[in-house]
């Protein structure tokens, strides 16, 4: 087995299912929100505030099923790159 897929078991045996669920929902939030005003504020200007909620909402369930599936990925990429040390 190698260091990247030991590091993926560990990490993944210490964070549980339920808190993992959790911070990639407030995550996406968070993200979602922020990204749908910054943009909608960067290619409207002011008016845009109207529309936020609705781009909003659009936004989060396809943040949150990027994620999902990104994650994974992203975590085998950063522990190639800069893998946790031992010990």
């Amino acid at each position: 087995m190698d260091v990247v897929s030991a590091s993926l078991r560990a990490m993944e045996a210490a964070l549980p299912k339920k808190t993992t669920l959790v911070l990639q929902i407030a995550m996406t939030f968070m993200m979602a929100l922020a990204m749908s005003g910054t943009l909608g504020f960067i290619s409207l200007g002011w008016e845009f505030g109207g529309l936020w909620l609705q781009t909003f909402l659009i936004a989060w369930p396809i943040a949150f099923i990027y994620t999902r599936i990104i994650n994974p990925i992203a975590f085998k990429i950063a522990f190639k790159i800069a893998p946790p040390h031992r010990g």
